[in-house]
């Protein structure tokens, strides 16, 4: 995390005159101010690589002009290593119950069909891919290197993700954001946005869908809901039960998250309880999956 990013916001070359930038709430892999400059207004985004999590700020400013391209995020005024400045959006950010409401739903899911079609067509230069079982395995050698107090639990976790991982099996590649949280979507009044690209890289579509159920507390009924708009049709009994692998490696993935970042984040955060309160859910999850 960036130490004074106020400091570097001040500093960057892409203002007109002074500015008096107002910080934002939320984030935790980078820190956001509001700025407004030349009768216009930005979001301004700090924050450096984080390699243990797979942030490299290369691949966020790639991804969100691509984005901005295939017409989902706001445009990119300014970019270097340490900083992103954006357009900035007035609306209104989502909430878990708007995804409820299964118009919202079906909105969110047609930008996702977009985002993982179109935004490659717009991508230049290198990009990540973002292939949830090697972050896994990768978590796996760091709490150990770590010697976190997760080390005992960790043969069973990576054995469950391997039987995971070869229940999924062969997947279409696409180009997802891979951090479907509510707060990434703004509903202008018209249309809805999505930003935020910092773990965007080539994966499954199953992963967005996962995530976008699982961060969002979607029903049983929603869910399917969701891969029948994305689908195109109802899904089968093998489409299910490979949908239900890939969301217990998403919240496995976010469990192990937190586990990591307890020894690697200075962000004051209860990590220790948002790792308890993840494996629970990995569990119920697993648990689902098993019965299916």
């Amino acid at each position: 995390m960036i130490e004074q990013p106020l400091e570097i916001i001040l500093d960057l070359p892409c203002w007109s005159g002074p500015i008096d930038p107002e910080p934002l709430s939320g984030g935790i892999t980078n820190t956001s101010y509001k700025v407004k400059d030349g009768g216009r207004t930005f979001v301004a985004r700090i924050g450096g690589d984080i390699p243990v999590h797979q942030i490299m700020r290369f691949n966020d400013i790639a991804a969100s002009r691509a984005a901005f391209d295939a017409g989902l995020s706001p445009a990119v005024h300014y970019a270097q290593d340490n900083a992103i400045v954006l357009d900035f959006i007035e609306g209104r950010t989502l909430a878990v119950d708007d995804l409820q409401d299964p118009m919202m739903l079906q909105r969110a899911v047609d930008l996702l069909r977009r985002c993982h079609h179109d935004v490659p067509r717009f991508l230049k230069g290198p990009v990540m891919a973002f292939w949830v079982f090697h972050i896994l395995r990768n978590y796996d050698r760091i709490l150990r290197d770590d010697g976190s107090k997760y080390v005992p639990m960790l043969p069973e976790l990576q054995w469950q993700a391997s039987h995971l991982e070869e229940t999924i099996g062969l997947i279409q590649m696409v180009f997802s954001h891979n951090d479907l949280l509510a707060a990434n979507l703004i509903n202008d009044g018209i249309r809805l946005w999505l930003i935020d690209w910092d773990y965007a890289g080539f994966n499954s579509p199953l992963f967005d869908l996962a995530g976008l159920a699982s961060n969002n507390s979607l029903s049983p009924e929603q869910e399917a809901l969701a891969l029948e708009i994305y689908y195109g049709h109802s899904p089968d009994g093998l489409l299910v039960r490979r949908y239900h692998a890939m969301k217990c490696a998403a919240l496995m993935r976010e469990a192990m998250w937190s586990m990591v970042s307890e020894h690697h984040s200075e962000i004051d955060f209860d990590f220790a309880a948002y790792a308890e309160e993840n494996l629970s859910r990995y569990q119920t999850a697993f648990r689902t999956f098993e019965g299916l």
